[in-house]
């Protein structure tokens, strides 16, 4: 950016040869962009033109008046190393005569009105430090460079400790594995930058920054390392459990498979074509999701480390490996009649890892245990074993199915024993996190089918689980109230794949137990859940791209590695150490009032208590 100089003609009686003592002239080459006029000015209101001299000199300057006041527009250099090194190749000069300005031009121009003279402003351009250049063609690339809209000095680097590779992807890899991080001191991070963005946060932290069943609401004395009053980037708000819709829409692709080849429901003549339209819609669907949360997985590493370290939404990440267990369960016979055995040890090894880690934390105890981070969400963890038994039975495997029943039974009957507890130290879920119930259905309900196969008949063993599942599914159905007036959000995909459960043992079961009961139940289960999965897919797609509300900012991964230190107006006598303590007395005006009454806290009502600091 270049400085400009305007400087008026002004009209005044005095001797061409009085200049001023430091500037003699200046050269129009001698600066870049130097503006002069070259032609004349034409007076649009002069009155009394003069006419040039016939006997006036050639090589005498001709003093410049004119009715009309133009300007001569100098730019100035935004350092004095710049005119050093310019070259001076023009010959034409400007005069400084008292506060007349002579152009050496043989242009003759009219006299302006007489006013008395003003003084020149020179607005100067303050110069970042470090930036000088010896030509002004450098100047000129560097100006064009600062004004560039897209440079990395104007980015938004607030979510840097986030990112992948400005973060230090080796650095949170070693974190992973359980060692200590290389210093840092090289990376740039401050101490409790990279305190916050290094170590994997304590499970205490979770739960005292985060409240709430599902420990997502940031309680009022914490703060976020994130900014609060922007919108994130989308891959930071999309959450691990955006894949409950990928359950949902999947299992309506086996609840279609199954209605076109039971027996019991033959008489319905459903075509074989809508198990395969919904088969395609939900793979593309799995595969979109699972692209999106690769894609943060691989640029925002450390949001999905904080939600593996959740106690919550680490269930959640059972539900990929389960949705890719439905599409092998629904996949249509137009497009394989027989899936090879190894596609059943790829997608449950990943769910036996999981389990490793989520059953022992339940046993051993600590702030993991199920006693304190029990929630219906658990349930995921559960359903998987059921899940993979059938599909293994399916496949006409039978020691693995057999062994991941055996170990689903196991814990779901300690997980259903401590949610149908609720101790006194568990929160009540709230209105928005009420569809989450249905979640209870689920596992009895694959359990259900899951033994049929493995016995080859729907036996006792099936009919004990299946009626479990059936009564939880009418005691929830019967509470209309429990289920409405609070907002739309990604937990009521939790009504979809139990509902859709239920509807497919209710099919199994009609095939062994066939009445017109049976059939009612099975295809009034079925239109139910079809409606379901249909309104709120369509609900979803509103909220994502119409009303873009869908996925807010996901406050639970943001939380700061150490609690916010309580303001001194808000502190309590007794409550903090005592390094706090002496803190705060600094505050204290000991000659006028003593510990008790600073201790106070302030008055909300309009009283007119002053809480300044003492003079």
């Amino acid at each position: 950016m270049e400085n400009h100089i305007a400087l008026e003609i002004i009209e005044e009686q005095s001797s061409p040869d009085k200049t001023p003592p430091l500037l003699k002239f200046i050269s129009s080459h001698e600066l870049d962009c130097f503006d002069s006029f070259h032609s004349q000015f034409p007076s649009p209101t002069a009155k009394e033109p003069e006419a040039t001299s016939p006997s006036s000199n050639q090589d005498e300057p001709l003093v410049i008046n004119h009715q009309r006041k133009p300007s001569v527009s100098i730019s100035m250099p935004l350092s004095a190393e710049e005119v050093l090194f310019q070259t001076m190749h023009n010959d034409k000069k400007v005069f400084f005569s008292g506060d007349n300005i002579i152009i050496n031009d043989s242009v003759p121009l009219e006299k302006p009105n007489s006013k008395p003279p003003k003084h020149p402003k020179c607005y100067s351009q303050p110069m970042p430090k470090g930036f000088v250049y010896p030509n002004g063609s450098q100047t000129q690339k560097f100006n064009n460079h600062h004004n560039q809209p897209g440079i990395k000095m104007f980015r938004d680097k607030r979510f840097d400790s986030f990112k992948t590779w400005s973060g230090g992807l080796e650095r949170q890899l070693t974190i992973l594995r359980g060692k200590e991080p290389a210093g840092n001191a090289q990376d740039g991070h401050t101490p409790s930058r990279t305190r916050s963005i290094d170590k994997a946060l304590p499970v205490d932290r979770y739960f005292d920054a985060l409240e709430g069943p599902e420990l997502e609401t940031l309680r009022a004395s914490e703060e976020i390392m994130l900014p609060h009053d922007k919108q994130w980037p989308f891959l930071l708000r999309f959450p691990i459990s955006s894949f409950g819709i990928c359950l949902g829409v999947s299992s309506q692709a086996i609840l279609w498979k199954t209605l076109a080849t039971s027996p019991t429901t033959q008489f319905l003549n459903i075509p074989p074509e809508i198990n395969l339209v919904l088969w395609y819609i939900a793979t593309i669907l799995v595969a979109s999701v699972f692209t999106v949360y690769i894609l943060k997985l691989l640029l925002y590493f450390e949001a999905v480390r904080r939600e593996y370290y959740h106690p919550i939404r680490v269930n959640f990440f059972f539900a990929p490996w389960i949705a890719l267990l439905f599409l092998a369960l629904g996949v249509p016979p137009s497009v394989a009649e027989n899936l090879h055995h190894s596609l059943w040890y790829i997608l449950m090894f990943p769910i036996f890892v999981l389990e490793l880690k989520i059953y022992g934390q339940w046993m051993s105890g600590g702030q993991r245990r199920l006693s304190k981070v029990a929630n219906p969400s658990n349930h995921l963890s559960i359903v998987g074993n059921f899940v993979g038994a059938l599909l293994g039975a399916s496949m006409g495997l039978v020691e693995g199915p057999i062994f991941f029943f055996a170990v689903g039974l196991a814990h779901y009957i300690v997980l259903f024993v401590t949610l149908y507890q609720r101790l006194p130290t568990n929160e009540t879920l709230p209105k928005e996190l009420h569809p989450v119930f249905f979640l209870f259905v689920a596992a009895p309900s694959v359990a259900s089918m899951a033994w049929a196969k493995m016995q080859g008949s729907f036996d006792y063993g099936s009919r004990i689980a299946y009626f479990i599942a059936l009564f939880l599914y009418f005691s929830l159905a019967v509470r209309i109230n429990f289920f409405r007036g609070f907002k739309f959000s990604l937990a009521w995909w939790a009504y979809t794949f139990p509902m859709t459960g239920a509807a497919i043992a209710t099919i199994r079961y009609s095939n062994q137990v066939p009445n017109i009961v049976t059939k009612s139940l099975c295809i009034a289960l079925a239109l139910i859940s079809t409606f379901t999965v249909m309104a709120l897919l369509l609900s979803t797609i509103l909220h994502a791209f119409v009303f873009r509300d869908l996925f807010p900012n996901d406050i639970a991964i943001a939380i700061s590695d150490r609690k916010r230190k309580t303001h001194w107006l808000g502190f309590r006598y007794g409550s903090q150490d005592s390094k706090e303590i002496e803190n705060y007395l600094k505050f204290v005006n000991t000659d006028d009032s003593n510990l008790e009454d600073s201790t106070t806290q302030p008055v909300s009502s309009g009283t007119g208590t002053d809480h300044s600091s003492p003079n």
